[in-house]
């Protein structure tokens, strides 16, 4: 394919649907058009197990309106993925093709591994090669990937993936205001550790960082990006400043006070939260922070990208390969 070609990129997760459409730019590519949307696809499955149906009207839209961008930017290749909502609903096969049959994009339902596969392969050039061991997290809607690394100057292998079934979405139906009080918040976390614990006992990664390895976290998911933002106080929510920003434990800490202090009405009002997410962020600081607890290297990169730019790589190298 040639070095002009278009590609669209489509990610469709528990909370989200969104989209990149991207032209190749050296060993790279340069952004043409996005789209994001909170459709909130797995409302309500942790409780019925099947997508409702408003959820899956209101995600219709969404792609019907990313099929339009694809269209209009004559993207050449596309790849649409679904990731835990369609993994986990009884209907999520049957919703996959009413989304072919009013569309025509073809979804994917992938597994957790390639989920976190190509969360990983979109992030990787955060990680600095002069620490040989990752640990890379990606905090979803209905699910948390955890991904332990060996990186180097010649590239990265992946040492063992595991996906947790806890993601902002789900937590928060589960938990409710429960999250909101100190002792339902803590018994929140205490539950998201121990279920995070046996990646722990399989490959010892906070030995590796009591021991004084060489270790780095990097984090990719709204939540950080929520709270990298808050952290710097940004009226307006910008991508510059907080992919690649480096957070202290004890800012998270701080920031995750600050949050759970608030109203919801005052978390919607903040310019950088907003309603889609005043119910959610809480859920996803009792996530992060089980993460923190568990492997407490102290400090973590934030990575506004993911998925999506994994996708948009992955096409790339195929078609170089041809």
């Amino acid at each position: 394919m040639s070095s002009d070609a278009i590609y669209a990129a489509l990610d469709l997760g528990t909370n989200n649907c969104r989209m990149l459409v991207a032209r190749r730019c050296g060993d790279g590519f340069r952004v043409i058009d996005a789209f994001s949307r909170v459709t909130r696809l797995g409302e309500g499955l942790a409780h019925t197990g099947l997508l409702s149906e408003a959820a899956m009207d209101r995600t219709l839209d969404a792609l019907e309106a990313c099929a339009e961008k694809i269209h209009r930017n004559r993207a050449g290749r596309a790849r649409l993925v679904a990731t835990e909502a369609c993994r986990r609903a009884a209907n999520g096969a049957e919703f996959t093709a009413r989304v072919a049959a009013r569309t025509g994009l073809a979804p994917d339902i992938i597994s957790a591994q390639e989920e976190a596969a190509l969360a990983l392969a979109g992030c990787a050039s955060l990680l600095d090669p002069r620490a040989p061991w990752a640990l890379v997290f990606d905090i979803g809607g209905g699910s948390t990937e955890l991904v332990w690394v060996r990186h180097g100057q010649h590239g990265r292998r992946v040492h063992g993936v595991r996906s947790v079934p806890a993601g902002v979405v789900t937590l928060s139906e589960q938990k409710g205001a429960a999250l909101t009080d100190p002792a339902g918040y803590e018994a929140a976390v205490a539950e998201i550790a121990a279920a995070f614990a046996p990646f722990e006992r399989e490959h010892g990664i906070a030995e590796r960082m009591n021991g004084g390895e060489p270790v780095q976290m990097l984090g990719t998911s709204g939540t950080v990006t929520t709270l990298a933002a808050f952290f710097l106080g940004l009226d307006r929510y910008d991508r510059a400043r907080v992919d690649g920003l480096d957070l202290a434990f004890a800012d998270i800490a701080g920031i995750t006070r600050a949050l759970a202090a608030m109203s919801p009405a005052e978390r919607a009002a903040h310019p950088c939260i907003g309603p889609e997410r005043a119910d959610l962020v809480v859920a996803g600081c009792a996530i992060l922070e089980a993460v923190c607890r568990l492997w407490p290297l102290g400090r973590l990169r934030v990575a506004d990208r993911g998925v999506r730019e994994g996708i948009l790589l992955g096409m790339m190298r195929e078609d170089e390969a041809k």
